[in-house]
C-alpha cells in the first residue's frame, strides 16, 4: 500500500463538497494540512488558488508526492476521490466492473444529487424573493433523487457494493436534508444507510474539520453577493 511521508494540501470550505475530501482523508488516515478558502469572502478568486483550481471552486488538493514523486494538483471533488482511490488503493475497488459501479453513483451525485440539492437550498433558503415554481421544481427532484438512493439501498448496504468514494461523495449533500423540504424517515433505507454512514468516525472527525468558520449565509447579504450572480471574469 501507498504510504504518504508529506502531507496533502486539501484547500477547504466546510460544505458537501469539502466534507467529501476531508472524509476520504480521514479514512484513509493520510497527513493532510487545510487551507481555508473563505467562499463567503472571495477568496476562491486568488489567482494562486486558481492556478489549482480554475473553476475558482474548491475543493482542491496538492498533492507534493504525486506520479513519479513530483507534485500534482487536482481540482473538481469527484476527481480528487478518484485520485486518491487509486493512489492508495482504498475505497476504489481496482476491479473493472466493480469500478464501473462506483464510477456511476459518484457521477450521479456530481451530476444529480449534488447540483439539484444546491438549487433547492438556493431558492429555499437564499434566493431574496420566493418564487414557487423554483421552490417545487427543485424540491421535488431532490425528493425523486432520495427516492432513486432509498431503491438502490433495498437490498445493499452500500451505493456501489462496499463502502467506497460514492458513499463519501453522497453522504454530504444528504445530511442537509431539511434544507432541502425532505423527510429522511419517508425514506427507511436511506436513513439506514445515512445513520450507518454518519456513524462511521472517519466521517465524524472529518465533517467538523472548520465547523467554527461555518456560518448561516441566509442572513449574510455581502457574502451572497460574492456567492450567487457570478459571471466570466477577465
Amino acid at each position: 500500500m501507498t504510504t504518504q511521508t508529506k502531507p496533502i494540501e486539501l484547500h477547504y470550505w466546510p460544505t458537501p463538497n469539502g466534507w467529501k475530501i476531508t472524509i476520504m482523508l480521514e479514512e484513509l488516515g493520510v497527513p493532510y494540512t487545510v487551507k481555508y478558502v473563505n467562499i463567503g469572502k472571495g477568496e476562491q478568486f486568488e489567482p494562486s488558488f486558481l492556478k489549482i483550481a480554475p473553476n475558482n471552486r474548491m475543493p482542491a488538493i496538492v498533492d507534493p508526492e504525486g506520479p513519479g514523486g513530483e507534485p500534482i494538483s487536482v481540482f473538481e471533488s469527484g476527481a480528487i476521490l478518484q485520485y486518491l482511490g487509486r493512489k492508495f488503493g482504498k475505497f476504489y475497488p481496482a476491479d473493472e466492473r466493480l469500478r464501473v459501479e462506483v464510477d456511476q453513483w459518484l457521477f450521479w451525485q456530481m451530476g444529480g444529487l449534488g447540483p439539484m440539492a444546491g438549487q433547492a437550498h438556493h431558492f429555499r433558503q437564499y434566493a431574496p424573493e420566493k418564487i414557487q415554481y423554483g421552490i417545487d421544481r427543485y424540491t421535488n427532484e431532490v425528493n425523486r433523487l432520495y427516492g432513486v438512493m432509498n431503491k438502490r439501498l433495498a437490498d445493499r448496504e452500500f451505493l456501489a457494493g462496499d463502502y467506497s468514494i460514492a458513499d463519501m461523495a453522497s453522504i454530504g449533500w444528504v445530511r442537509p436534508y431539511k434544507n432541502q423540504g425532505q423527510e429522511i424517515e419517508d425514506f427507511p433505507n436511506l436513513k439506514r444507510w445515512f445513520d450507518a454512514i454518519l456513524a462511521r468516525p472517519a466521517v465524524q472527525k472529518a465533517i467538523t474539520v472548520g465547523e467554527d468558520h461555518r456560518r448561516n449565509l441566509a442572513d449574510d447579504k455581502e457574502a451572497q453577493k460574492v456567492l450567487f450572480g457570478q459571471k466570466a471574469r477577465a
